[in-house]
């Protein structure tokens, strides 16, 4: 096992998407990502890095302060179960495995063990019936109760599309009833205080034919495709209405906040929604307003402060400042060049 303190700790294994699925998850807890970030050693700006890594020193950092931050003992559960197929990756792969059950399911745990290397995997076959133990890897001190339960929250949500018949078991105590803990397991026994963390599960009735089986796989993968589909459709939807309402109002009314109440949304979500499609807000309204600008310096006589106070400048030299940027040019310059042309 790892002990604290050593060079492993600082080695990069856990890609950053990773962090950005769990910023997600702390915010839809109602958790600013800035709350839990703050004294961690990862800044806000390493989660937008798409190639980045993140060394086990710099993973306990964050999942200490947030273990602090939230008050639900069934939380890291929760966000194990939200990295499913499609948060994994594994979508694609699924697809082109799903004639195979028993590679699927094999394939998908040793993608955990090379992907999520906090914890050991040891995977048991008995003909149907499979098991999947969590081992000690790293010396995880108080943390440890949290990543196995975000573990086997992940565990879950990989093998319920192909799995039935679940039971678990923890090493560990807990302050919920069963009842509790059963309204996320869909029913399923647990364990708790027992010699080990596990998860049993049975692939399918043996009696049941191929093609049923097929079908029933099928059927979850395609509804994950489709989620995954109607996610994207409402993003690139809520950009269509957000570069809509600041074109509408290109001015002081075009701000974050605004667009969102006109959108019935919180500023928040408008801005994961642009961040999903690649854009940020400031980054739309920039383009607007020069498109605007231009077209009033080049169309209209309109003095320089009248486009400043109608694009939601407080003066010329902001404007000025800001025109500057977006063109290389000065409002003056491009004015003056058309006028000359014409």
């Amino acid at each position: 096992m790892y002990q604290p303190g050593k060079i492993a700790y600082k080695v990069p294994i856990l890609p950053m998407r990773y962090a950005r699925h769990f910023s997600r998850f702390m915010e839809s807890q109602g958790i600013n990502p800035a709350a839990f970030l703050e004294g961690s050693l990862i800044t806000k700006d390493r989660l937008l890095d798409s190639d980045g890594f993140l060394s086990m020193a710099e993973i306990l950092s964050v999942l200490n302060k947030a273990q602090k931050l939230l008050d639900d003992e069934l939380a890291p559960f929760k966000f194990g179960q939200s990295l499913d197929i499609i948060k994994h990756g594994l979508l694609g792969h699924s697809l082109l495995c799903q004639h195979d059950i028993k590679q699927l399911l094999h394939t998908n745990i040793a993608y955990l063990r090379v992907c999520l290397p906090l914890m050991g995997i040891q995977f048991h076959q008995n003909g149907s019936q499979f098991s999947i133990q969590l081992e000690d890897s790293w010396d995880l001190g108080d943390l440890r109760t949290f990543i196995v339960k975000m573990y086997l929250g992940s565990i879950y949500a990989l093998t319920s599309l192909i799995c039935r018949n679940f039971s678990f078991t923890f090493d560990f105590p807990t302050t919920l009833s069963n009842e509790e803990w059963k309204k996320i397991l869909r029913n399923a026994p647990v364990q708790f205080g027992a010699e080990k963390n596990l998860v049993s599960m049975r692939i399918s009735d043996p009696n049941q034919s191929k093609a049923q089986d097929d079908d029933n796989i099928a059927d979850h993968l395609a509804i994950a495709t489709s989620k995954q589909t109607l996610e994207l459709e409402s993003t690139i939807n809520v950009l269509v209405k957000v570069r809509q309402q600041i074109t509408n109002n290109p001015g002081r009314d075009g701000t974050l906040e605004r667009v969102a109440q006109q959108l019935g949304m919180c500023a928040r979500s408008v801005r994961r929604h642009l961040k999903m499609a690649g854009f940020s807000f400031q980054d739309i309204r920039n383009e607007v307003r020069e498109t605007f600008a231009t077209r009033y310096l080049i169309d209209t006589s309109l003095p320089l402060e009248k486009i400043a106070e109608r694009l939601g400048y407080s003066d010329q030299a902001s404007f000025t400042k800001a025109y500057r940027g977006w063109t290389g040019k000065t409002p003056g310059i491009v004015r003056r060049s058309s006028i000359t042309n014409v």
